[in-house]
């Protein structure tokens, strides 16, 4: 009886966990990871949408190699064990089966590769943009260029430490929902919807990697060296990513932050953001020349 009433609440125990876990959303949210996510973030460029098309296709490829396998060792052991074949074949070789196990994987992996060089031609030839981003990854932070549409500023983008961070959220500067912690900044970087951004990265100390999962981009920052990658969002929102990179003691605390509007609201920003930073850059080279 103990055993039975071990074994019920055991199965009870495990129901209600499995009902728990069913509550929780499986699939990762858009913009910035959610908690027991499974798969990729959410995609809003073309490039983010071709990865996840690439990710799906590999495993269904990898799922069929997996049970073919699966069945191929299952037929072994039942039709070849030493009950049911007590006589073993002395066959060392044979043509077709020879054959086979070369071409098969052979063209599987054609398969594969067409699609993957398609995603690489993608990746790497950037179309004509709209307009250009310099980052720079800094120990422990990024810097962000605006250097068309007459701005020509530029400014830092820094983690939010607790702190700060309930205190944007305290003074509506920002939603607590798109506020997580560890990846909020304190100054966003802020592009168009639907417009082709080209982003020129470097690093001014060490390498870092320059990574926003939604957007599909992955790319190093290196000292002395000016790497080009593109996105186009097509949501509004707000996109958050991270150096992917080793590169110091603070590695893990040196989000990156897109937010993406309207062509509007962008250019009300822009507006505002020429003021505001080109200040900040001129009280700053005032400072310096004043200390010397």
């Amino acid at each position: 009886m103990r055993f039975l009433s071990r074994t019920f609440a055991t199965a009870a125990v495990t129901a209600l966990a499995a009902a728990a876990l069913a509550s929780v959303p499986a699939l990762a949210g858009t913009g910035m990871p959610t908690d027991w996510q499974m798969n990729l973030q959410g995609a809003v460029t073309p490039v983010a949408e071709f990865i996840h098309w690439f990710h799906d296709w590999l495993n269904i490829i990898i799922t069929i190699v997996t049970l073919f396998v699966l069945a191929l060792m299952i037929y072994v052991v039942f039709r070849f064990n030493e009950k049911a074949n007590p006589v073993p074949s002395k066959t060392t070789h044979n043509a077709l089966l020879e054959v086979c196990w070369t071409v098969i994987p052979v063209l599987i992996l054609v398969v594969i590769a067409i699609p993957s060089f398609r995603l690489l031609k993608l990746q790497l030839e950037i179309p004509k943009a709209d307009m250009t981003l310099k980052v720079t990854g800094k120990q422990w932070y990024w810097s962000y260029e605006y250097v068309q549409d007459g701005g020509n500023f530029g400014f830092d983008s820094l983690m939010l430490d607790e702190k700060q961070r309930a205190e944007a959220i305290a003074s509506n500067k920002i939603a607590a929902a798109e506020a997580p912690r560890l990846l909020a900044v304190d100054n966003e970087a802020i592009v168009p919807v639907g417009k082709t951004v080209r982003v020129q990265v470097t690093g001014a100390d060490v390498i870092h990697k320059f990574t926003v999962p939604s957007f599909g981009i992955k790319i190093d920052a290196i000292p002395g060296r000016l790497n080009e990658t593109w996105f186009t969002a097509e949501r509004e929102g707000i996109y958050y990513g991270q150096c992917s990179f080793i590169c110091g003691q603070n590695h893990a605390y040196m989000p990156i932050a897109f937010r993406v509007v309207s062509q509007e609201r962008y250019a009300a920003w822009l507006a505002e953001a020429k003021q505001k930073f080109a200040n900040a850059e001129d009280a700053g080279s005032k400072f310096a020349a004043a200390s010397k």
